[in-house]
């Protein structure tokens, strides 16, 4: 894991992952400021979109616990567009089977696997915000911050007290 320091605060977003179902006051209180939240999937209660777009716009992608008429409005995966970085979201990243040096995106998120994780490769950023929701074996509680400095995509994962 990278060191943990608050990354400069232009354009910074929040990238939160596996919540299943408790949206802890501590994830609440370190996303406090970003400028936007993106949801890598396992939210397991639409209540919780509510809340996280009060601190900032959010987009969020299902995961594989996300059921229900609720869950049905989310994408499995979605593509977009934040400053200057093209950005990728999948639950899964075994599932990926695009090339993300094709398609033009130098970030890829996914959850799923509750590990966090930061990779380069090539020209991509991959991030693994970990898991904010209930602790699930021995890893750690966690999120993410990622940013564009310098031309290029910038992420630190922030352990969360619990």
């Amino acid at each position: 894991m990278q060191p943990l320091r608050r990354p400069p605060p232009r354009k910074c977003i929040g990238v939160i992952a596996d919540t299943h179902g408790l949206l802890r006051p501590e994830a609440l209180e370190a996303l406090e400021g970003v400028d936007w939240i993106l949801h890598a999937g396992d939210i397991g209660d639409p209540d919780h979109l509510d809340a996280l777009v009060r601190i900032a716009p959010v987009t969020a992608i299902r995961g594989n616990i996300d059921r229900g008429h609720w869950a049905d409005t989310l994408p499995e995966t979605v593509s977009l567009t934040i400053g200057g970085m093209q950005i990728h979201m999948i639950h899964d990243r075994k599932a990926l089977q695009a090339n993300p040096e094709a398609e033009g995106w130098n970030v890829v998120i996914s959850g799923h696997s509750h590990k966090p994780d930061i990779e380069e490769t090539g020209s991509t950023l991959w991030l693994n915000p970990g898991a904010a929701g209930p602790r699930r074996f021995r890893l750690p509680i966690t999120l993410a911050f990622l940013w564009e400095e310098a031309g290029r995509p910038r992420a630190v994962i922030h352990p969360l007290p619990v």
